[in-house]
């Protein structure tokens, strides 16, 4: 695999809201790229932990660069997107005079990335993959509960984005149904690519059971703290099991960090729940295993909304590949993920998710079942190693 000056063909991964490798979907498909025998580098935001503003980690060049504000309005995404965009066209300036590349793939959001993808396309005729992370249009409304201007300018961008790519890939069929039909990208260049976890980063350790905070039952929960994520509604539902339901053997850790989590850490207080529920903010992966391996089970409080409708949630195949049973909302791609793994609550009813917590807490030979059940579907089905021939897959569609 060599590029034309005798070197190995040479990828640039942009990505803008999350640092590598933190981000794991991204760090699974550069390590699976490496392993394929590109040379890979990464342009990405720094973060807490990942201050350097370049390392070398497992023979990947990770180039990162500061953000001015974490963006949780209109004004402050404007700023957050044009800062990000100009150093994400620094650094790849700074990559092709001193390593060259062939392929600029662009991880959204934002879906602005297409203007550094069709800059070195037209002028100096490198590839451009779009790897589709969030649908951003509904992503938008979810957050800001509207289809304004602002709305119109994401389509815009989405569309865009698919007109100057070579190859895009997606995480579900839902996401490929909308570079095709939406944004009217050729379905032979589009390829699924799911974001399927890696056993070897999700081990099964010993429980530690001073997280349940003296409680018989834990129940775990990693993710972004954002509006969509629906942690207002899982406050309601601990609220509803401890004060209508009368159950105090309950603690819910939750793990993560987000635009929300101190507005979240006070609504916790107001609810008067503060006593059940640990935030840990964003943790390491050592953190994040302790609780979820401690866990009884696992929730996946997102909004029903038409964005989280059509994407596919890691936490909720990470939860599968330790065993844990889930519980969340009933939605099309989280119920393509888990099946027999999950119970369903009614959309956006907390009250229906705080009952079904505690119907399965109560049924520990129902946790087992569905527990094996989920991480046998990861084993034999979804983990990381059946993704990874597809995403090279889509990268050989480059050249041909």
């Amino acid at each position: 695999m060599k590029a034309s000056a005798g070197r190995p063909r040479t990828t640039l991964i942009i990505i803008e809201n999350l640092p590598a490798p933190f981000d794991r979907r991204v760090w699974q498909e550069a390590t699976t790229l490496r392993d394929g025998g590109y040379k890979v580098i990464i342009a990405c935001p720094t973060g807490k932990g990942y201050e350097k503003k370049f390392e070398r980690t497992d023979g990947i060049d990770i180039y990162r660069y500061n953000l001015p504000v974490e963006a949780s309005g209109a004004v402050g995404y404007l700023m957050e997107y044009s800062s990000a965009l100009f150093w994400q066209f620094v650094i790849s300036c700074r990559v092709l005079v001193k390593h060259g590349f062939d392929v600029i793939h662009a991880c959204n959001p934002p879906d602005n990335i297409f203007v550094i993808g069709g800059f070195f396309k037209i002028l100096f005729g490198k590839k451009f993959l779009f790897d589709h992370h969030d649908i951003n249009p509904e992503l938008y409304e979810a957050k800001f509960g509207r289809r304004d201007f602002f709305y119109r300018i994401m389509l815009l961008w989405e569309r865009w984005t698919f007109q100057t790519a070579d190859v895009s890939i997606a995480t579900n069929n839902s996401y490929r149904k909308i570079a095709i039909e939406r944004c009217g990208m050729d379905p032979a260049r589009v390829f699924v690519v799911r974001s399927g976890p890696s056993l070897a980063r999700l081990r099964i350790i010993p429980p530690v059971v001073s997280l349940k905070k003296g409680r018989k039952y834990l129940v775990g929960y990693v993710g972004v703290m954002g509006k969509q994520e629906g942690i207002d509604y899982l406050l309601r539902a601990v609220s509803h099991i401890v004060y209508t339901m009368k159950r105090r053997d309950i603690h819910f850790g939750l793990v993560g960090g987000g635009t929300e989590l101190d507005s979240m850490i006070r609504y916790a207080e107001e609810l008067n729940v503060s006593d059940y529920v640990t935030f840990t903010g964003r943790a390491p992966d050592q953190k994040m295993l302790e609780m979820l391996n401690t866990a009884d089970i696992c929730v996946n409080p997102d909004v029903a909304n038409e964005m989280n409708d059509k994407s596919t949630m890691n936490k909720i195949m990470e939860y599968m590949a330790l065993g844990k049973p889930v519980a969340q909302f009933d939605l099309t791609e989280g119920r393509f993920s888990a099946g027999e793994a999950s119970v369903y609550a009614r959309k956006n009813d907390e009250v229906d998710l705080a009952e079904k917590i505690v119907e399965l807490l109560d049924d520990p030979a129902r946790r087992k079942r569905m527990g094996e059940f989920g991480r046998n579907r990861v084993i034999n089905e979804l983990e990381w190693k059946y993704e990874a021939p597809k995403l090279l897959a889509a990268y050989d569609a480059l050249w041909r």
